[in-house]
């Protein structure tokens, strides 16, 4: 019989390690925790009981919440955020290719004004982007924010997907060109297919930043009905003053999309995170 392989003995460092991350963990999880077990109390629960279970579980909160206007806040959040994610993935992923396709001097002067975009911080172009938009006639449209939050998570896309696709092997797009592909049909069939881990880490990064972008919202959005969730649940919670289980209950709505969206796209998210940070 073989014999059985020793357990590692943790040393000092690693259950001081291990410390640091349960309280860190209970720091991110417990206020989560809190703000979904308020979420089913009334007003008196919450002030009252604050660290206790609720005593009778409100299910409506949630759909008062959602009648008040959470639902509009919602779908706009959700049409911006899709625009804004599939105009990221399309721009990012043609521009990395064709600066990988190009092999000159050129390729990397146009890498580098991309990466200009860097060092620009949204507040510096906030005065200049409002008459922009206010001149064209996109202000109060789902195109003022969409159009900015692509323009403003394109340097980083870039660079993660040029790094991804640099470290796809050369022969498999060799032997398409030797099959007739054009390049389109290799960007299509072979860049693409391979690098879903870093389109997905991609997808969850620009979608954490579109649905949850303040400043542009306030600025660029006038009427109620276009508003995001970060601004709606501003005005939402001043016209629910008392009524703070249903605030709660907002709360944990506008939670769930990009929490969801992480669960079901965390491990290709890690996979093009290692790759796109250590290749190229």
């Amino acid at each position: 019989m073989k014999k059985k392989a020793k357990l590692q003995r943790w040393g000092i460092g690693e259950y001081i390690w291990f410390i640091i991350l349960v309280i860190l963990a209970i720091l991110i999880i417990y206020p989560m925790f809190w703000i979904i077990m308020s979420s089913f109390k009334d007003y008196n629960g919450i002030f009252k009981d604050v660290w206790g279970l609720p005593k009778e579980w409100l299910f409506e909160n949630y759909k008062l919440a959602w009648e008040k206007g959470i639902s509009n806040y919602f779908v706009n959040s959700l049409i911006v955020s899709v625009g804004t994610i599939i105009g990221v993935v399309l721009i990012s992923t043609f521009a990395a290719f064709g600066i990988c396709q190009m092999k000159s001097r050129f390729a990397n002067l146009c890498f580098l004004l991309i990466m200009g975009g860097l060092l620009l911080s949204p507040q510096v172009c906030l005065l200049p982007l409002y008459m922009l938009l206010k001149n064209l006639g996109l202000k109060d449209t789902y195109f003022a924010l969409i159009l900015p939050y692509i323009a403003f998570r394109l340097p980083v896309s870039v660079m993660l997907i040029r790094s991804f696709f640099i470290s796809i092997p050369k022969e498999l797009e060799e032997s398409a060109i030797i099959d007739g592909a054009t390049f389109f049909q290799i960007y299509k069939k072979i860049y693409l297919p391979l690098s879903k881990p870093i389109i997905s880490t991609v997808i969850i990064m620009t979608a954490y930043y579109s649905w949850n972008e303040f400043i542009f919202a306030t600025m660029f959005i006038d009427s109620s009905e276009k508003q995001t969730i970060p601004v709606g649940l501003m005005v939402f919670s001043d016209g629910l003053m008392t009524n703070w289980g249903v605030v709660m209950a907002g709360m944990v709505i506008a939670c769930l999309p990009i929490a969801i969206l992480f669960i079901f796209m965390q491990k290709s998210f890690i996979r093009g995170m290692t790759a796109g940070s250590i290749k190229g």
